[in-house]
């Protein structure tokens, strides 16, 4: 069944509804493609260039310190054994690429069970146009208080214009985004989906 999502101005006041429909909703499969997706995107964020040196690799002699036998101590072959101390790491880190490859149906699965999960908890909020008069943080955050979109706020425009980048710029908890970029791990991430009308159009395009 199709879901319906009012439409608010700038004022929080309903001027419209937006209607998605069933094609565009998935309740029940997609939970393994959900969680597939967001591993994917915090492995993504992994430099993967921690490195440590082997027992090959650490400055030192090859030498072998002393006789094998007669003094009563355990045999060694070389100071830069790893139970040595300046010595080489035994199974240490290398340097790796962690990404997982996902299909782009899985990814597509993956955002639009994400979505419809938000919808159902009603976490969606979608204004018809957000145009601030100025640049001033002030002004962007007396609009999400009017529209109810507060707390971790994921919001996603069509396209960037100048004061809404600037004034929401020093706001650690809004994540202003294009549609067209967004992702499954922040979709899940934000307490508060808000969308123009214009980019949930193209969002549902990407889902559909």
């Amino acid at each position: 069944m199709s879901m319906t999502i009012d439409i608010l101005n700038m004022k929080g006041e309903k001027v419209g509804d937006y209607v998605i429909e069933d094609s565009f909703l998935e309740f029940e499969k997609g939970s393994q493609a959900v969680h597939d997706a967001v591993v994917a995107f915090l492995n993504e964020t992994r430099a993967g260039t921690a490195s440590t040196k082997t027992r090959g690799e650490v400055s030192g002699t090859g030498k072998k310190p002393f006789k094998q036998k007669g003094l009563g101590r355990a045999r060694a072959g070389e100071t830069r054994n790893p139970v040595w101390r300046h010595g080489g790491v035994a199974f240490g880190p290398k340097p790796r690429d962690y990404s997982v490859k996902l299909n782009a149906k899985v990814k597509k699965l993956a955002m639009k069970r994400s979505f419809s999960e938000r919808l159902k908890e009603a976490a969606v909020v979608v204004v018809d146009k957000f145009e601030l008069e100025n640049m001033k943080t002030k002004s962007a955050v007396q609009a999400f208080k009017s529209l109810n979109a507060e707390g971790k706020l994921l919001f996603m425009v069509q396209d960037y214009d100048e004061n809404t980048l600037r004034a929401t710029g020093n706001l650690p908890t809004v994540c202003l985004m294009k549609a067209s970029c967004a992702n499954t791990y922040l979709v899940l991430w934000a307490d508060k989906l808000l969308f123009t009308k214009d980019a949930l159009d193209e969002f549902i395009k990407r889902i559909g």
